[in-house]
């Protein structure tokens, strides 16, 4: 590989939250390790690779110049966002007016719930969903009604189409949150899944906010669908959010961008979003955007879904072989699992507290599912070294779901 996906980087003292937000917040950061442990950070949605040089490079070029004040989108920033979604997604007819710039995918959600929903409306997600989602939704004081996913034959979470429909009825919702791929089940969404959805969501008058910043990392073998791209009524219902930060870890910089192509919708959520006064783009996070989507950005991606596809495999396969009692379903899209412990539990007696601190006082850093609506389940996150997933894994097969012994 031409990119570095195996170099250890040591994020103390470097802004990280993933190793130095440990025990703060307790309930959704995970605790300190025991002593003789160092963290192996497996629990919050950011990289630990080295992003690619490309983003640095145009950083540091527009840092040299020594002044920073007020400025405007550049067309190189828009041909960017246009030319990545047109060669990875099939973008079609996308121009610079379709695209808005968003402080986070998080807050174009709230500014198109704002510009579409009353506080005390429902708002239909599915489940299990992003903590995220949640949080952000109650806190603007909205009604979240959930249409839980259900595994198939196979093992695959699937949408209920009937329930889905059943909830838009009853509890008269016309705003949606569609997460594509979904995280944190890892499904990447089959063009008729997405055409059912969206045929449910237009016969209930539906707006769509489909959350797609995960689409740039889809496993081999799969293809991201954009949302909007399934029929014309879904293009002109749909307002779609994408960001680099998570495809090349740059959450720390803040920086999304919404896609919306019918004018309505456009004129309202932008209108939303200009009222705080706060979305407002940062000149290096434009930069950074720009530096991200070069060529050698569509290298390191693809590079780097090969990378997680393999970490996949082995977490899918460590846990099959090694955790009697612990099921897991390997995901498509996204680098996270979901491994579902109920089984193991009620087995050994134990709780779902009782497996996460375990987890967490020999080092690994993984996340209670409590928050994604999946009581049962733990998330981890998988983009790391290869060496550091199996040293995790090693941990938790001798010291928690076995041995259940810790260093002295």
């Amino acid at each position: 590989m031409k990119y570095d996906f195996e170099s250890i980087l040591n994020r103390h003292g470097m802004d990280a939250a993933a190793v130095d937000a440990l025990g703060v917040m307790p309930g959704f950061t995970p605790d300190r390790p025991g002593d003789g442990f160092d963290p192996i950070p497996m629990w919050i949605a950011d990289m630990n690779f080295p992003t690619v040089p490309t983003i640095q490079q145009e950083i540091i070029r527009r840092a040299n110049h020594p002044a920073f004040g007020y400025f405007l989108p550049t067309e190189e920033y828009f041909h960017s966002i246009i030319n990545w979604q047109e060669k990875r997604n099939g973008a079609e007819g996308l121009k610079p007016e379709h695209i808005g710039y968003e402080n986070g995918v998080l807050g174009g959600l709230m500014s198109t719930l704002a510009a579409f929903a009353a506080p005390g409306d429902a708002v239909l997600l599915h489940s299990p969903c992003y903590t995220g989602f949640t949080m952000s939704i109650e806190n603007g004081g909205y009604r979240i009604v959930h249409s839980p996913l259900k595994k198939d034959e196979n093992n695959i979470w699937r949408m209920d189409f009937d329930d889905m429909d059943t909830q838009l009825k009853k509890n008269n919702i016309h705003v949606a949150v569609f997460c594509s791929p979904h995280n944190p089940c890892g499904r990447v969404w089959e063009t008729w899944e997405i055409e059912k959805a969206m045929e449910v969501y237009r016969e209930n008058d539906c707006i769509v906010i489909s959350d797609e910043i995960w689409s740039d990392l889809i496993m081999p073998g799969y293809r991201h669908v954009p949302t909007q791209s399934i029929s014309e009524d879904a293009r002109n219902r749909t307002v779609a959010l994408y960001a680099p930060s998570k495809t090349f870890n740059l959450a720390g910089l803040v920086g999304s961008y919404h896609i919306i192509y019918n004018k309505y919708l456009r004129d309202r959520v932008k209108s939303q979003s200009s009222k705080c006064h706060y979305n407002e783009m940062n000149v290096f996070s434009m930069h950074a955007l720009i530096g991200a989507y070069q060529p050698e950005g569509f290298q390191w991606v693809d590079e780097l879904c090969s990378v997680l596809d393999g970490n996949i495999q082995y977490a899918c396969d460590y846990i099959r072989e090694h955790f009697q009692g612990v099921e897991v379903t390997r995901p498509q899209g996204t680098y996270m699992i979901l491994p579902d412990f109920e089984t193991w539990c009620r087995t050994h007696g134990k709780t779902m507290v009782d497996v996460a601190k375990a987890g967490w006082n020999v080092g690994v850093m993984w996340q209670g599912g409590k928050l994604f609506n999946a009581p049962w389940s733990m998330r981890m996150n998988l983009a790391l070294p290869l060496s550091r997933v199996k040293e995790a894994f090693e941990r938790l097969d001798t010291y928690v779901f076995n041995r259940k012994e810790t260093k002295s």
